[in-house]
């Protein structure tokens, strides 16, 4: 008999637990009107005999693909960003029919022309991008094709759209207000590029605060979110030896921070003496960081949960005006994450295959 005979099936599924293949089917599907009595058994039963959807029958008979593309571009200035998503959308697609298709975008900007392969060859259901513009043309195109995309970001485009967005505005404020409670009056700020969305809001929230406390402040010049950790490092440094210099500082990234903490130093001053910091981190590591470095964390694996149940309501027609999220800013360090999301990153599909 042959491997392929062998292979258990959703009929196999129903004989041995006595139930119809129709029942099977949906308890599989995560069809909540079912009791969840019996999709827990139904799925129990599935992982004990190494059950496997067929992916070719299923878009046969569907239309559809069962595959999420996510456009995954590089964001080396935030420790962990592509395990932190991808391990939260693979945990919140958990216990539904899709798969997880990683694209990496280097940058080049040719993420429409992906977008149109992908759309034009049916190569998956959804489309999940991060790092929006504030005119964004890959929100422009799937809109207008119809295709189902939720964006970890939003923009300025008057078509709306499924996102889930962190709170920059909150955090430039925050920030700000933080470092002038510890006794900064002239507040430096890092910024990403212009062209992105999010620095407008983080740009936003800073004014607001250093506005209302009538305190001089400064957007750092000739360096970006984007430079090279050394770069940010060594003009920091030369704007530190100038005449008064900032006395506080915010970087909205984790790599970004360590670079101006190594500048500090290398100066020879002391944070929270001399200079105070205030940094974005997503990685934890500046819980473990002396002296101690005050920060505001963004929580990527809620994020990659948010755009996974996002995605999959907006494939079976959600409206998306009812897909529209922002997450909080937060003090309290982000949890450890969980077993499911580090299992879920395991079964990740890497789509390079598909250019």
């Amino acid at each position: 008999m042959s491997a392929q005979n062998n292979r258990p099936t959703q009929r196999t599924i129903a004989d041995l637990l006595g139930i119809s293949v129709s029942a099977v089917s949906r308890a599989l599907a995560n069809d909540a009107q079912m009791a969840e009595q019996t999709r827990v058994l139904v799925r129990k039963a599935a992982d004990e005999l190494g059950y496997a959807p067929d992916r070719a029958a299923q878009r046969l008979r569907t239309g559809r693909t069962f595959a999420i593309n996510l456009i995954l571009p590089p964001h080396s200035e935030i420790l962990g960003f592509g395990n932190l998503l991808v391990g939260g959308i693979t945990a919140g697609l958990s216990g539904t029919p899709f798969d997880l298709l990683v694209w990496p975008d280097h940058g080049n900007d040719q993420s429409v022309d992906r977008m149109a392969q992908i759309v034009g060859n049916n190569l998956a259901d959804g489309i999940i991008f991060s790092r929006t513009f504030v005119d964004d043309s890959r929100i422009r195109f799937l809109s207008e094709t119809g295709f189902p995309f939720v964006t970890h970001g939003r923009s300025e485009s008057a078509l709306p759209h499924a996102y889930v967005d962190y709170d920059n505005n909150a955090f430039g404020e925050r920030a700000a207000e933080k470092l002038i409670a510890r006794g900064a009056r002239r507040l430096a700020i890092l910024l990403p590029d212009d062209r992105y969305m999010f620095h407008h809001h983080i740009l936003h929230g800073f004014m607001a605060a250093v506005r209302t406390a009538g305190v001089n402040h400064e957007v750092l010049d000739g360096i970006i979110l984007d430079s090279e950790s050394h770069v940010i490092s060594e003009q920091l440094g030369k704007r530190l030896r100038t005449k008064n210099p900032p006395d506080g500082f915010i970087f909205p990234g984790d790599v970004s921070g360590l670079a101006g903490l190594a500048a500090i130093q290398d100066n020879g001053l002391i944070v929270g003496r001399d200079v105070h910091v205030m940094v974005k981190q997503t990685s934890g590591v500046f819980d473990h960081v002396r002296p101690r470095v005050d920060s505001l964390y963004e929580d990527l694996s809620a994020a990659g949960r948010s755009l996974a149940k996002m995605m999959v309501d907006r494939i079976n027609g959600v409206p998306v005006t009812d897909l529209q999220c922002v997450l909080p800013s937060m003090t309290l360090p982000i949890q450890t994450p969980s077993a499911v999301d580090q299992a879920a990153t395991a079964h990740v599909f890497n789509s390079q295959r598909l250019s």
